[in-house]
């Protein structure tokens, strides 16, 4: 098939697009950004500003697109999307509602939102050891932050276009993914990446203290980027439009993940909690519907393999770049 790949030159689009590639499909990534760690396996590659329309349909031309996965999106760790609300929300909305329009011109075949377990109500999640949230859950709404009411909006506007305009759209939400290749410094950063490097710099320093937001009692799942891949394209091939919880069903607090990375890095740390943002108190995916729906996809990876993979990756970006610090 031919398939256009929005945000493909960010941590989940870059994954995606080798994926792709290697089911023998022909794939155009577009960006704002080239692939930070590595060069893009995409047929294609083109540097665009979804914010602007003409570059939507840019994105677009050059015949039609059998599938379209739009990952595209201005976002981060927890710090990032509770101190950024209005630029968060006026730049997803232009590139998502751009992308829709565009799409619905090109009839392209099937388009893939990539929504957020930041739509669920947060007076559902208040507690660390919070329910596991089923699809159906987020109305009346109250999601987190700007980012997860502009997420939800989407959501509900991929269902009017489909029943309006005639797209077949799909929505996948997101429960934190991480892997190797994520974004782990300059502020953008998840929980695996930020204290990943903590630890990674803790030990090429000799140092055996970090600073955690919080309490470190807040809790989440994690869920492998190899299986977040699988299961956008699985759900991409389904017949199911409405939203699907794309994460692990395991939760641990912040403080465990930490121990578990320490672990990893043979690298003892004491956790010095300071003020900072925490998001919710306890966050969990109900994975029932995904059972039904994806049909021979699970998140089977798990968290300690996944972990171990990711802060060794994250070790040796951090040893580079100490080093070439320290040369300068």
């Amino acid at each position: 098939m031919r398939i256009l790949v929005t945000g493909a030159g960010g941590f989940v689009g870059h994954h995606l697009v080798e994926y792709l590639k290697d089911q023998g499909h022909w794939v155009r990534g577009v960006d704002i950004k080239k692939t930070e760690f590595r060069a893009t396996a995409a047929d294609e590659f083109a540097i665009l500003d979804l914010r602007n329309p003409d570059n939507c349909y840019r994105a677009l031309r050059w015949g039609k697109f059998d599938r379209v996965y739009h990952l595209a999106a201005d976002m981060g760790g927890i710090g990032y999307i509770t101190s950024h609300h209005a630029e968060i929300m006026r730049n997803n909305l232009l590139i998502d509602i751009n992308m829709l329009d565009e799409a619905v011109e090109a009839k392209v075949g099937r388009f893939l939102f990539t929504s957020s377990a930041c739509t669920y109500r947060e007076d559902m999640q208040d507690i660390p050891d919070a329910p596991p949230l089923k699809e159906d859950s987020v109305y009346p709404a109250l999601p987190e932050a700007a980012y997860g009411w502009e997420k939800l909006t989407i959501e509900r506007l991929c269902k009017h276009y489909s029943e309006d305009y005639g797209i077949e759209t799909r929505i996948s939400r997101f429960h934190n993914v991480y892997g190797p290749y994520e974004t782990w410094d300059g502020g953008r950063e998840k929980a695996p990446g930020a204290l990943s490097r903590k630890i990674a710099r803790a030990k090429l320093r000799g140092e055996h203290e970090i600073e955690v937001w919080g309490d470190g009692l807040q809790r989440r799942s994690f869920v492998y980027i190899d299986d977040v891949v699988r299961g956008l394209v699985t759900l991409m091939e389904s017949d199911y439009s409405g939203a699907v919880n794309i994460g692990q069903d395991r939760t641990v607090s912040i403080n465990e993940l930490a121990e578990m990375l320490s672990k990893i890095a043979e690298w003892p740390v004491n956790l010095k909690h300071v003020e900072g943002a925490q998001g919710v108190r306890g966050r969990n995916s109900d994975n029932t519907l995904a059972r039904e729906v994806l049909k021979g996809w699970r998140p089977d990876t798990p968290l300690e393999e996944g972990l171990r993979i990711t802060y060794n990756w994250i070790e040796e970006q951090v040893k580079q770049s100490e080093s070439a610090y320290a040369t300068r």
